[in-house]
């Protein structure tokens, strides 16, 4: 029977007890740990992802962001599907504001940046990687100016040139978001020079082979704004 106010027989919340797990797996890297990660990852993913916003919520309060931040900074390149999953349950995680700012102290921005840099042929890591840079670059011009300093224009525009990577569509999605002045909080946009930058590039004509050639059709919204927002930037 339970006991008002006992935490001990109250139902433990799921999102808690997966950070808690994962907290307590990460630092375990034989075969064996790493599949449980992965396990625990994935969970998390399924409860935060879609319609999980409140789960999310609860995640991000009591340190997911952080701890998933520094699970993928500390896993080799080789632990792909560790990286993977890492990523796309992290992007599940961010949703807001005070969400991005988290990703964003934790060295967020960098890190996912290193990984997508040492991963240009994993079309897994490369989709959860620019799922975080497109959820936490949304509403935060400031994590957008992160992305940009790290030239992740020139990333999108090499990862988007191989055509092994036609799985990759959170690329558009990434672009779209970082191209869209959606921060309440600033008054003058920088996102207009990103622009620029990005037609400067060659991401416009990239965007319209792929356009043509290996956009999914979920995609083709993203993908569409994100050419939109260069041409109409630059005239």
């Amino acid at each position: 029977r339970r006991v008002p106010g006992d935490a001990a027989a109250e139902e433990v919340n799921p999102v808690m007890r997966l950070l808690d797990e994962l907290k307590a797996s990460s630092s375990g890297r034989s075969g064996e740990d790493l599949d449980r990660l992965v396990s625990l990852l994935d969970e998390l993913l399924e409860l935060c992802s879609g319609e999980g916003a409140e789960n999310a919520a609860v995640a991000a309060r009591n340190g997911g962001v952080e701890a998933l931040v520094s699970l993928c900074a500390s896993a080799g390149v080789t632990q792909e599907g560790l990286l993977a999953s890492g990523l796309k349950a992290l992007s599940s995680l961010i949703r807001d504001v005070g969400s991005t700012e988290k990703f964003r102290q934790s060295q967020g921005p960098k890190i996912v940046m290193d990984i997508l840099k040492g991963a240009l042929e994993n079309s897994d890591i490369l989709d959860g990687g620019f799922s975080v840079v497109a959820m936490a670059s949304a509403g935060n011009e400031v994590v957008k100016d992160a992305f940009m300093d790290l030239k992740v224009d020139e990333l999108i525009l090499e990862v988007m040139r191989n055509k092994s990577n036609s799985k990759v569509q959170s690329v558009y999605d990434a672009i779209r978001v970082l191209l869209t002045p959606d921060d309440n909080r600033v008054v003058a946009s920088q996102v207009y020079g990103y622009s620029r930058k990005f037609a400067e590039i060659g991401v416009a004509e990239v965007l319209v082979v792929a356009l043509r050639e290996q956009v999914a059709p979920s995609s083709l919204p993203s993908a569409c704004a994100a050419l939109k927002a260069i041409a109409v930037n630059v005239r």
